[in-house]
């Protein structure tokens, strides 16, 4: 593949990427509005929000926005570490922002979302649903 064809392929995935992303971002960061207002506190709220919009992203990112064709049982336990990693730096982001330094948490964690998504993108791209990783599973 020449570096135009790479470049498009992943301005592709990378616009897919951001559809799904932007739908399960929104419905989960209008929840956490909603349930930090009822009165949850923000990392509990963030982290029962985290798992269910993981889930539901698996999915759509899996096929739609890589077109990963590998196994889905290597490419699943690749995305719960992934997402793993995009959880931790989401909770020390609150952490650090609202505990300790005492920002609001609906502002931090909208820009939470966002540090996160940047690096979750790179981690499915490269990781997660990589051709490579689809031909090692393939030959296995």
């Amino acid at each position: 593949m020449n570096k135009s064809m790479a470049v498009h392929k992943s301005a592709v995935q990378l616009f897919r990427y951001g559809v799904v992303g932007i739908a399960s971002n929104l419905a989960g960061y209008l929840l956490f509005l909603l349930i930090t207002y009822i009165g949850v506190e923000p990392k509990i709220a963030m982290t029962l929000l985290y798992a269910a919009g993981a889930t539901a992203g698996f999915f759509g990112n899996r096929r739609w926005a890589f077109a990963h064709e590998g196994a889905l049982l290597e490419a699943g336990t690749r995305y719960v570490i992934a997402h793993l990693f995009g959880y931790m730096i989401n909770f020390f982001i609150l952490l650090t922002f609202v505990d300790v330094l005492g920002y609001s948490h609906q502002k931090v964690q909208a820009v939470a979302i966002i540090v996160v998504a940047g690096f979750l993108f790179v981690v499915f791209k490269y990781f997660v649903f990589s051709k490579k990783q689809s031909c090692k599973e393939g030959h296995e």
